[in-house]
């Protein structure tokens, strides 16, 4: 199984975003992966996704 980690600045919006898109779109075609999300600051810990998003 291959394993992807999707990488932004504060993992808030567009790295688990990127990482719900992509093992949905994987799951449609059944190619099995494991996805996670980081992010390289901790900017914004304990806060949820903007709202804006």
């Amino acid at each position: 199984m291959k394993k992807i980690l999707f990488i932004c600045l504060g993992n808030i919006c567009r790295s688990p975003m990127a990482e719900y898109l992509f093992r949905s779109m994987a799951a449609e075609r059944g190619i099995p992966v494991h996805t996670a999300s980081a992010g390289t600051s901790g900017w914004h810990d304990g806060e949820g996704m903007h709202c804006g998003t």
